[in-house]
Parts: structure tokens; sequence; C-alpha cells
């Protein structure tokens, strides 16, 4: 007698999940004496990890859901609209700086992630999307706007 044993497709089902996914942004030669923060929800801001003359680091968890037709972030860091969801980093009275003349937030945006770079990163343990974006902007001051060309990685941490 043969049976069959169906075998279920776990990479099939993960596509259904949400899923929490480290990443990682690093500030590339910040603005001296100006403070920077990820914001958190509406209120809260998270500070970098390692803070160093050159750059700044921080790191955090994001929900993301596979289900839809593009990855859809969500949580406490992913703002905006489903469609164009970003990550705020704040800069100066933003971050709770009173002593400062900036008062700005950059937008990083998370559209061009791609469910390949999400799949790295849930399949090698220890490794997260990372991306490098500059500390000062093109008038001097802190990093502000829509950062434009942007890039994430799935990197080792």
């Amino acid at each position: 007698m043969i049976v069959n044993v169906l075998i279920p497709d776990y990479n099939f089902l993960s596509s259904f999940m949400k899923h929490q996914i480290p990443f990682r942004i690093v500030v590339s030669e910040p603005l001296a004496d100006v403070v920077m923060a990820v914001q958190i929800g509406r209120d809260d801001l998270l500070s970098p990890i390692k803070v160093r003359q050159s750059e700044l680091r921080f790191e955090f968890d994001v929900d993301v859901n596979l289900d839809g037709d593009v990855p859809n972030f969500l949580g406490k860091f992913a703002q905006g609209p489903k469609h164009s969801r970003f990550v705020y980093l704040s800069s100066g009275r933003y971050a709770r700086q009173a002593d400062t003349c900036w008062a700005r937030r950059a937008k990083l945006p998370l559209t061009m992630i791609t469910r390949e770079q999400i799949r790295k990163v849930l399949n090698k343990p220890g490794s997260c999307l990372e991306t490098v974006v500059p500390g000062i902007g093109s008038d001097g001051g802190p990093t502000c706007a829509s950062v434009k060309d942007i890039e994430w990685k799935a990197v080792e941490k």
C-alpha cells in the first residue's frame, strides 16, 4: 500500500505571516552637537546605541506582514500610510534637544525593501536590514525631508 504524505512548504506559509525584522540605521558624519534619534510612534524616541564622531547607529525591530502584494511594515517604528511607510530620523528639537536652532526630521522610506531582502534576513539569524544615511544635508544642517537614493541591504550584524 502506498501512502502519500503531504509535507508543508514552510517557505510558502511564511509568506502569510507577520515577522519581526531587525533594522539598523547608520548615520554617517553627523553634525557635531546636534542630537539625533529615531521616532517611536507619535511621541517617543530611540537614542543611538553607538555614538562616534564619524557615525551614529540605531538598532530596532520592525514588524512586517507579507500576505499582501507588497510587504506591509507595521509597529511603532513604521510611520505613514501602508503603501508609503518610512522611518523618521529626528534631529535637534525634534530629538528633544532644547539648546539648538535645529528642528528637523528625515523620512527614510521602506517602500523599496523587497520580499527577497526580508527572506534573506529571516533565513540568516544574526542579520538585519541596514541603510547608511548622511548626517548632514545639502544646506549644511542635519539631514532632513525625504532622503533620496536610500538603499536598504540585508547584512550581518
